[in-house]
């Protein structure tokens, strides 16, 4: 059973919650450093990582499933926040130029569905990101944080879900490295332990984060083929009747 909107702004507002969110962010900014005119959409529980990216964008939207509740995260600024059907988002056709995908893949019932979502709402070229818990990270296995609730990914198969829905994965990052333990030598270390983290145990951190391209096929035109014309001899009839006039002619 997946955290409500209550339980995720409660972990996020905590202690571990804020470490994390930090590290994110950075991660996060550093595969959008260029944001500026652009549409962001953040899905599922992105609300605490778009304000990076608030004073750049043309604009941005929050959009949290139905099952999980909505909260407005941008206060005083108007609402950006819509509570919406996981597969079905109330937008037109390549509507936004980038999107955050979090809290959202591992909560849903149809994934796939979601993605192709994602790929409708996406402009020509694109790019989303996902940040999914990592089947074999520490993370994925303590039901204390967000990040273990759901169904946790392995890289391939994360990697077969967005290209069934017509996504190229173009970048992997790693992130929470340390172990997901509220206490103050765990969370002071935090961003140290990242950084070991990311050049000797990177395939046991807490979740993966691809950032993959909007993949638009041209369709292929079958060529048109000259009909071929077979020329067929008709040869005149041996016998024609009295009175009949012989009308065909060789060619």
């Amino acid at each position: 059973m997946s955290m409500d909107v209550v339980d995720l702004r409660a972990f996020y507002h905590g202690r571990l919650g804020q470490v994390a969110r930090r590290i994110l962010r950075a991660k996060l900014r550093a595969r959008f450093a260029d944001v500026a005119g652009l549409r962001v959409l953040g899905a599922g529980f992105a609300a605490p990582f778009l304000g990076i990216f608030r004073d750049e964008a043309e604009r941005v939207l929050a959009f949290m499933p139905a099952e999980q509740g909505v909260m407005d995260w941008q206060s005083g600024r108007g609402a950006a926040s819509a509570l919406v059907e996981e597969e079905i988002w109330p937008l037109p056709d390549a509507a936004v130029d980038r999107i955050v995908l979090i809290h959202a893949l591992e909560n849903a019932d149809n994934p796939r569905e979601v993605l192709r979502e994602c790929w409708r709402c996406l402009a020509p070229g694109g790019k989303l990101i996902v940040v999914v818990p990592n089947r074999q990270g520490a993370w994925s296995r303590l039901e204390t944080t967000p990040f273990g609730h759901g169904r946790p990914y392995s890289r391939s198969q994360l990697t077969n879900l967005l290209r069934e829905a017509q996504f190229a994965p173009v970048n992997w990052t790693e992130a929470l490295m340390f172990p997901p333990i509220d206490r103050g030598m765990v969370v002071r270390s935090a961003v140290w332990l990242e950084r070991v983290g990311a050049s000797l145990w990177a395939p046991f951190a807490g979740v993966h984060m691809v950032e993959a391209i909007k993949q638009v096929y041209t369709p292929v035109r079958a060529k048109k083929k000259a009909a071929k014309v077979r020329k067929v001899e008709v040869a005149d009839p041996v016998l024609v009747p009295g009175g009949a006039v012989n009308t065909r002619q060789r060619r």
